[in-house]
């Protein structure tokens, strides 16, 4: 499902700021209707918390949420606002919990990691 909305919001066609803002409002409601996860609810909430409630939703392994954090980081990346920064500090918040619970190195992962932080705190 993640992977679908990654390719729905970053597949190939230009991205306006405009259009991806309301791409991600459909993807918002895509996500609550199909799995019920909060968008909205889940980018507000604190790091620990944030971890507790991916968990909390069924099917949402490490997996998907590295997913997630691809998907965020993409977003972040892409979207000329300040909530840019929101969304790249979620996705390394994501990634770092992948590395932490699944004791795997991944070049890919660590090379998000740091361009995210070089974005963040440069």
């Amino acid at each position: 499902m993640i992977r679908a909305i990654g390719q729905k919001l970053f597949g190939g066609k230009d991205n306006l700021a405009i259009t991806l803002e309301q791409d991600l409002l459909e993807v918002k409601g895509m996500l609550l209707s199909e799995i019920n996860f909060d968008f909205d609810k889940f980018m507000l909430i604190n790091e620990e918390d944030s971890i507790q409630y991916l968990q909390s939703i069924d099917g949402f392994n490490n997996e998907n949420i590295e997913e997630l954090a691809e998907l965020l980081a993409q977003i972040g990346y892409n979207l000329k606002s300040d909530a840019s920064k929101n969304y790249l500090l979620k996705a390394l918040l994501l990634y770092k919990f992948i590395n932490q619970s699944t004791k795997t190195f991944s070049f890919e992962r660590e090379n998000n990691i740091k361009k995210i932080e070089d974005l963040l705190y440069e």
